[in-house]
């Protein structure tokens, strides 16, 4: 029986995707980068990026989104500042083959809303359209949508749940030869072939058809970035690719293995699943000027990142100590954790195995992501025996500066790769499912 690394060692089906972050993943990143601190609020700064990811043949560019400005806290540039599907929509004009991911909460949107914007966003690309499913885990939120609290994890997951069922049930409600278009006799549409869903459930009440056909790919391709059990499970069910916290390749390999498990258990080929972990590359010419480019981040970016730390493990600040371990017991104790369990107990598996104190957390803690501060050759390296082992389908690369750090993974780690034979040299198929290897959504179901 062969091994994943030697079932790999011959492809070059590696998938990468850009993720764009305010003016990038690093909180000092707006400090240290060539450029007005407001870029993130122009087109052209994310029409740089697109057309910079498209020349590097990467599978697609995707946006964050945030709903309060209580992690960035008026600090420094929100990293999902403005709409992802405006910014999107607008991308698709300047790009031809990159694959548009808009994150948006299936917490706080209808179903029919955010089945009818992907789908839109899905025409209007000629079929490059992903969806990011997320259930929204940032406490402030609520109040800027009339509640008090934000919902329990497990409730708003039931919820994403029963959306997912909806959305699509309404992509769905138009057959593929729906459409007619006969001008000599009058037929614009096959009455029969759309149909509404009639769905009546604990959280949605939503009669349907969509207002819009289905797209050349059948419908947008669905992200899932949850890595609690009951994430793992959304994912399993209804995700194209998940997009996961993972920052060691033992996690990432048992992660993966479990995903695709539970694929099979809903009776899905497991290979329709593909797992992108984040992955922070910090690139030098040399691993001096890596690390030099990285500690002059973290100066700059002050204590933001240990305050970005205590949230996201859910304990106060002064809880932790830059010279001692993290404290895991404070941090498990606590019943009423209610924020993202994919980033605390990636951060605490980290801290557990290699024994680190929060000072080298942060520094290898690439905001939660797995981070690699090297040399091009470093990175490649890394990317590499992930994919071979098995661990990965690919990586969302969470670029530490935009838009000069992406252009340097484009120009001297993507060449690097596809000399490893690792990752293609040209774009495939017609549709953003295609060029994931995924099989076409075509035809309608019941």
């Amino acid at each position: 029986m062969t091994t994943p690394r030697e079932d790999r060692t011959s492809r070059d089906s590696l998938i990468l995707i850009t993720t764009a972050m305010g003016v990038g993943m690093h909180l000092g990143a707006w400090r240290y980068r060539v450029g007005d601190a407001f870029d993130y609020l122009d087109l052209e700064f994310y029409e740089r990026i697109a057309k910079t990811a498209e020349r590097g043949v990467l599978h697609g560019l995707f946006l964050a989104d945030t709903l309060a400005l209580s992690e960035e806290n008026l600090e420094r540039p929100n990293l999902g500042a403005l709409d992802p599907i405006v910014v999107l929509s607008a991308l698709a004009s300047v790009t031809d083959r990159l694959g548009l991911v808009a994150t948006s909460s299936t917490t706080f949107n209808e179903p029919f809303n955010l089945a009818r914007r992907f789908s839109a966003l899905d025409h209007l690309s000629g079929g490059r359209a992903g969806f990011n499913v997320v259930t929204t885990f940032v406490p402030d939120v609520a109040a800027n949508f009339g509640a008090d609290d934000l919902p329990r994890h497990d409730n708003r997951y039931a919820r994403a749940e029963e959306a997912m069922d909806v959305i699509t049930a309404l992509w769905n409600s138009w057959d593929d030869d729906a459409l007619v278009g006969d001008k000599a006799t009058g037929v614009f549409v096959d009455r029969d072939k759309v149909r509404p869903i009639d769905h009546v459930g604990e959280h949605f009440s939503v009669r349907g058809p969509l207002t819009l056909p289905r797209t050349r790919q059948g419908r947008p391709v669905v992200f899932q970035a949850g890595a609690s059990e009951a994430g793992r499970r959304l994912a399993a069910r209804t995700a194209d690719a998940v997009f996961t916290v993972q920052n060691t390749r033992s996690a990432a390999i048992e992660f993966r293995a479990d995903i695709r498990n539970r694929a099979a258990g809903f009776g899905r080929d497991p290979d329709s699943v593909k797992v992108l972990p984040g992955l922070v590359p910090v690139l030098g010419a040399t691993r001096d000027e890596a690390r030099e480019r990285k500690l002059m981040l973290d100066d700059l970016s002050a204590d933001a990142e240990l305050r970005k730390l205590a949230l996201r493990v859910g304990v106060p600040v002064d809880a932790l100590e830059l010279d001692r371990p993290l404290p895991v017991d404070l941090i498990r104790a606590d019943p009423s954790f209610n924020a993202s369990h994919g980033f605390r107990d990636a951060v605490i598996r980290l801290a557990v195995e290699e024994d680190l104190t929060v000072r080298e957390i942060l520094y290898r803690n690439g905001g939660g992501h797995v981070q690699v501060i090297g040399t091009p050759d470093d990175v490649a390296e890394l990317i590499e025996d992930w994919y071979r082992a098995g661990a990965v389908d690919g990586f969302n690369l969470m670029i530490d500066v935009l838009p000069e750090g992406l252009e340097d993974f484009v120009d001297e780690v993507v060449p690097r790769l596809q000399d490893r034979g690792v990752f293609r040299t040209e774009y495939r198929g017609g549709t953003f499912r295609e060029d994931l290897g995924l099989a076409a959504a075509l035809q309608r179901t019941a």
